[in-house]
């Protein structure tokens, strides 16, 4: 066929598209694994590109590669970092459970690219691109460094523009009284801010949280080779993969404390998506809450009003939902079925090495990526225009029964339990229970059913 041309590989010759950077290997890897629509995303292609880059210096720097092949690699590896060939990497997630695929896609990438750019200067995909690396090494390298790269640099900084967000409108809203909910049914009461700050204090446990998987995510694989043992590179090689890494990525990597581990095991991927899991629950919990809140405006809760960003019914006219933060529960039911398979992927490590890295990585980094995007959505879209009503929330108050409870220390558990259901089967305020059956005057009531004194403990 006039559009395609011969390429070779150990297992004989391939068919590849005439204008395609990739090899046989590649094409193969296309052919034998036609499963679905997904691709690494490009933070990790990104990574494999440093990788590439890195370890060609570090091969030069060592005495194994010629500096000319060096040079070339390292600039064909910058397009790939950049972003110029991502159309390039055709195969399947759910492909070979090494990555080996996906390795072999960069490295054929590079050398084709390598070619176009000197081809006086010979680069093979495995002797020079590869040099020194095995897929066992560079895919698990490769989900630690785009891991890090979207929680330090993406997902991080947008949780803490959302915290200041809470912390902002709690204090906005401090005085904001309103009644208390447990079990969805009246409790004491509360002001708006108090219950914001508990929103923004669950999202600064979750920062917390997520920055205490660095120092794991932080650990890369690169130098293990095939089984962890370091079998066809140098000694150094791994420290200073893991040097030029960090200087590339503003982050401090550091080659893995035991290959072995970093190799057979993907815990630190299994112990940040576990986090990112957490976040996704708490964000579940203050996007209900803001549903909750805005329920109505005339026949539900409505204390609080979300702006208004479209129109939410074709068939009931002037009708608004929150649909910002239903969106947000979306992604955040998304990340928790991710970490089921991710947990699922964790546990099926096979001797030295886990053979379910494409599909991990892929759920890790969708996860990351979806908790950022959408965090700041919500920030923007939904918390800062996040308005209370005053007025409302001060009706509800005096109709609560539970307002009952600060008569309990004075007249006792029994007789407020009383009067709580009279006012319930009468339609009446406890206030005005209390005044018809002369149980406490104006005054005393006036006191203890003041809701700002109800607002923190007593001496």
């Amino acid at each position: 066929m006039s559009n395609m041309r011969v390429e070779k590989d150990s297992m004989g010759e391939m068919m590849v598209p005439e204008h395609a950077m990739y090899g046989a290997s590649t094409a193969r890897a296309v052919e034998n694994f036609p499963v679905s629509d997904l691709r690494f995303p490009r933070e990790f292609i990104r990574a494999l590109g440093r990788i590439k880059q890195a370890s060609a210096t570090a091969n030069s720097a060592l005495g194994k590669l010629a500096a000319d092949q060096a040079e070339l690699i390292v600039r064909a590896s910058a397009e790939v970092v950049e972003g110029t060939w991502d159309e390039e990497f055709v195969v399947d997630i759910f492909q070979t459970g090494s990555g080996t695929s996906t390795n072999m896609n960069a490295n054929e990438v590079i050398a084709h690219r390598c070619a176009q750019i000197d081809e006086s200067i010979s680069v093979h995909p495995n002797d020079h691109v590869n040099m020194g690396q095995s897929s066992n090494d560079v895919i698990p390298t490769a989900i630690h460094l785009a891991a890090a790269d979207l929680l330090v640099h993406e997902l991080l900084p947008a949780l803490r523009y959302l915290h200041s967000a809470l912390e902002l409108k709690a204090t906005e809203t401090m005085d904001a009284v309103k009644i208390g909910r447990t079990h969805l049914m009246d409790a004491t009461p509360i002001t708006l801010g108090q219950e914001i700050s508990g929103w923004a204090r669950q999202i600064e446990l979750g920062i917390k949280r997520l920055e205490s998987t660095l120092p794991r995510v932080t650990e890369l694989a690169q130098g293990g080779t095939a089984v962890g043992t370091g079998l066809n590179t140098h000694p150094k090689f791994g420290a200073k993969v893991a040097a030029e890494l960090s200087k590339s990525y503003g982050i401090e990597f550091h080659e893995a404390a035991n290959h072995f581990e970093a190799q057979a095991a993907q815990d630190a991927a299994v112990e940040l998506s576990g986090q990112l899991k957490t976040v996704a629950v708490s964000l579940v919990k203050i996007a209900n809450d803001v549903r909750l809140l805005n329920a109505g405006p005339r026949c539900g809760i409505g204390e609080i009003t979300v702006p208004s960003v479209q129109p939410g019914s074709s068939i009931m006219p002037g009708k608004v939902n929150p649909v910002i933060a239903e969106s947000l529960a979306q992604v955040c039911a998304q990340v928790i079925g991710n970490d089921a398979a991710i947990a699922f992927g964790g546990a099926s490590g096979l001797l030295d090495l886990n053979v379910m890295l494409p599909m991990m990585a892929h759920n890790l980094l969708e996860s990351e990526r979806l908790l950022a995007s959408a965090s700041r959505m919500f920030t923007d879209k939904c918390i800062n225009g996040l308005v209370a009503n005053r007025e409302r929330c001060a009706e509800q108050i005096e109709w609560s029964m539970s307002m009952v409870t600060s008569l309990a220390p004075v007249i006792g558990y029994d007789r407020a339990s009383q009067i709580a259901k009279q006012a319930v089967s009468e339609g009446k305020t406890v206030r005005q229970v209390c005044l018809d059956e002369s149980i406490l005057d104006a005054d005393e009531l006036d006191r203890l059913l003041d809701p700002l004194t109800m607002l923190k403990p007593q001496a």
